[in-house]
């Protein structure tokens, strides 16, 4: 609401930086008009789930090709190649980039969002998965008798190597980049 020079009210429209579209206002009420847009329709994000869903069967065939038995874990599972967290958020900083542009802010925070989870995943998670195996190693060797000894093991399989991780990375760009030029999306 917008008051005039004699105190009174008047109805006023101001543009709302973050809803790309004008925003009305009148009396008390304020009321946003955003562009039509679905969850179903979000490139970027959909990218990024279909960039995961490709990487998950990766591994869930490579595991069946390789144990010659399907192994349902490996659809939900971390750690293994191709890196589904590098895939898929490697889609997600690709499609923001060739939707949004490379040079806004959008694009930043998701691009430092993906160098963190790949820094991650070959840093910290990676080494936590070693640590695990060791550990299970040394449970294992307990005396029958120890209170440790039945304990559960703990997950060995937590990161990935830097290849791991490069090809989840690639993956993802590649499946950003497909559905960039499939569906068209335009650059603003």
């Amino acid at each position: 609401m917008v008051m005039d020079e004699t105190g009174g009210s008047t109805v006023g429209s101001i543009q709302d930086p973050f809803a790309n579209s004008t925003t009305a206002t009148t009396g008390a009420t304020t009321s946003y008009s955003y562009p039509s847009s679905s969850f179903f329709t979000n490139y970027p994000l959909i990218s990024a789930f279909l960039a995961f869903a490709i990487a998950q069967s990766i591994k869930f065939v490579a595991s069946w090709y390789k144990e010659n038995r399907w192994d349902l874990k490996q659809l939900v599972g971390s750690g293994g190649m191709p890196s589904s967290h590098s895939a898929t958020v490697t889609a997600l900083a690709v499609a923001v980039g060739l939707q949004e542009g490379f040079g806004g802010s959008t694009f930043a925070v998701a691009l430092i969002l993906a160098f963190v989870v790949m820094y991650d995943a070959t840093g910290v998670r990676l080494h936590a998965g070693r640590q695990a195996e060791v550990l299970n190693q040394i449970v294992c060797e307990l005396p029958a008798e120890h209170p440790l000894a039945e304990s559960r093991p703990l997950r060995e399989l937590l990161g990935h190597t830097p290849p791991q991780v490069v090809a989840g990375a690639v993956l993802g760009l590649f499946t950003a980049t497909l559905g960039h030029l499939i569906f068209g999306t335009r650059v603003r």
